[in-house]
């Protein structure tokens, strides 16, 4: 499976933070706000991604995440000229995504979860058609929504419903089969001039292949999209590194984790930035394996 990260946008509701640099950059605590999507994808087993941003910032990711060979992955870009919808993703990316399955997680979305490694796993090794991870909120009027049945099927998708009949919201993160980009290709723009993405799970849904996973109690899902949500999310991380003294979407030691790097390769990683506490918890996290 190919991997998607969708890191684009103007940032609008962060201003004036995200006048002269991506949203996507901006810290949640001590990392970049795009490690936690990324690590998402690579906890899925998914060494092949491309990071979609606007023209402006796309170098600003090229330097921080380079090719990826330092995790043992392969990391490329492209560029969304315009705020064409989530969708457009798939049509941008068509030719990295090849005949493959893909996996798309937008670059504003923290998922942190016990199982979610293996769950991803599971999802991602059998896909046929797509996968949807929905969570229980309190407004989802401010999502897209997902209804299921009493036998926990999927049976309904609506976009900021007025009258929500569910509390599901669906999450920044999908799984898809190879038949999504051509799906992407062949819909219509919506009103407001761009690709949804509600209306590609539309076609899976009406097919009978979309399938909706509710990420329960004791699950994080937090968008980062506001001032508000980005400071509570940083507090999030830092109360749970802190107490348990792990760290969350660690992406070196992922890649050691996952074996994609051994662990002279992340303890390197972690000399490199020996000044910091980052840099000290990889060296300390290797140094008996080296």
């Amino acid at each position: 499976m190919k991997g998607i990260v969708l890191a684009g946008g103007s940032g609008t509701r962060l201003h004036p933070l995200t006048h002269a640099v991506s949203k996507q950059i901006l810290p949640v605590y001590n990392k970049p706000m795009v490690y936690y999507p990324l690590s998402v994808l690579m906890l899925g087993g998914i060494r092949e991604i491309l990071v979609i941003s606007t023209p402006r910032h796309l170098d600003l990711f090229r330097v921080l995440l380079g090719d990826g060979s330092q995790l043992g992955m392969s990391i490329e870009y492209a560029e969304q000229r315009a705020a064409n919808g989530i969708a457009e993703a798939f049509v941008i990316g068509a030719e990295f995504i090849g005949d493959d399955p893909v996996a798309l997680v937008l670059g504003d979305n923290i998922f942190h979860g016990p199982g979610f490694s293996r769950m991803l796993h599971r999802e991602a090794g059998s896909i046929d058609g797509c996968v949807l991870f929905g969570y229980p909120v309190k407004d989802p009027e401010r999502y897209g929504v997902g209804t299921m049945d009493e036998r926990g099927r999927l049976i309904h998708l609506e976009e900021k419903p007025a009258e929500p009949t569910s509390n599901l919201a669906i999450t920044g993160l999908y799984l898809y089969d190879n038949d999504v980009v051509d799906i992407a290709k062949n819909i219509r723009p919506s009103e407001r001039g761009e690709l949804e993405i509600t209306d590609v799970n539309r076609v899976y849904l009406e097919r009978g292949k979309a399938r909706l996973i509710s990420l329960g109690r004791g699950f994080a899902w937090l968008d980062t999209g506001t001032h508000d949500s980005l400071l509570q999310a940083g507090q999030y991380v830092q109360l749970l590194e802190q107490r348990q003294g792990v760290r969350i979407a660690c992406l070196e030691e992922i890649a050691f984790r996952m074996g994609y790097i051994d662990a002279a390769a992340c303890y390197g990683l972690g000399e490199q930035l020996r000044h910091t506490d980052y840099g000290k918890y990889l060296m300390d996290i290797t140094a008996e394996n080296r």
